[in-house]
């Protein structure tokens, strides 16, 4: 078996949003709960929306000012001109908007038995491979990220329906990988905040990604149990402006060229438990 120690533990209440550090965490069947609670839709069919589309959202902060008794707990929200308000407010929507510049909606997580809420709409113009680049950030002479590992759903639907996660419901990013990164490309800040874990790590030793060897594996973290599932393959977020942190393509082309374009590895729940900054994450060989 082998270990790596919790170093941080992240919720993000809205998606896209900065979320919140926590020094203890519940881990339920959707993860933390809380975690992506909230979410943007955007026109009149309410198409979910993320900074893959409004890259200002990562200017936004999320937390919870109560503790989480629901689905969808009312999200406190800061704009990056300090101005805050509440998830659940009447104006809420109209105030996003103003920031966004486009008609939005603030929304809660919708039964999954909604379909029509959670589907997918087509490419601009019809043209994937040229929407897939732009949403991946890749350029003409890297290659798209092999999306054949991902449920079949992901391609029908803009998250897994009944949730807004990308995928699954936790995300593992080891600090050894973004050491590597650092390392490897200087004139770049692979901040742990561009990558947005649910879960950061410290393994010991020298192994640049130790988690991509995870995958497949059972892991018990905390008292929890998880089944480690595949790599995470980075997309525009990652090069996106927000805090102090600047706009950056290079970012995209350290990973592509050091990690195939992959940083950390999802997540599902296997057992449900708690987790402490501190514990450890225990991977079965």
């Amino acid at each position: 078996m082998s270990s790596a120690m919790v170093t941080a533990l992240d919720r993000y209440p809205v998606k896209s949003m900065m979320g919140e550090s926590l020094k203890t965490a519940s881990i339920g069947a959707l993860g933390i709960p809380g975690d992506r609670a909230w979410a943007v839709r955007e026109g009149e069919k309410g198409t979910l929306r993320g900074a893959k589309r409004f890259a200002s959202l990562m200017q936004c902060r999320a937390r919870y000012t109560a503790e989480i008794d629901q689905p969808s707990p009312p999200a406190q929200i800061t704009l990056p001109d300090g101005a805050t308000f509440v998830s659940t407010a009447a104006d809420a929507s109209a105030r996003l908007g103003a920031f966004l510049g486009a008609s939005v909606a603030l929304s809660p997580l919708v039964p999954a038995d909604q379909l029509d809420r959670y589907r997918r709409t087509a490419a601009p113009g019809g043209d994937v491979e040229a929407e897939l680049r732009r949403v991946f950030a890749r350029t003409a002479d890297e290659p798209l990220p092999d999306l054949s590992k991902f449920p079949a759903e992901l391609f029908q639907y803009e998250s897994p329906p009944g949730t807004h996660f990308d995928a699954y419901p936790l995300l593992i990013v080891s600090e050894n990988a973004l050491s590597r990164l650092n390392d490897a490309a200087p004139e770049s800040q692979f901040d742990v905040r561009r990558f947005r874990p649910n879960v950061t790590v410290r393994v010991a030793g020298d192994e640049p990604f130790p988690e991509f060897a995870w995958c497949g594996k059972r892991a018990r973290l905390g008292t929890a149990l998880l089944a480690i599932e595949l790599e995470c393959p980075r997309c525009i977020m990652t090069t996106l402006p927000f805090a102090e942190l600047p706009k950056d393509p290079k970012i995209m082309r350290a990973l592509v060229k050091h990690a195939g374009g992959n940083l950390g590895v999802y997540a599902k729940v296997l057992e449900q438990g708690t987790v402490r900054v501190g514990d450890q994450l225990t991977v079965e060989n």
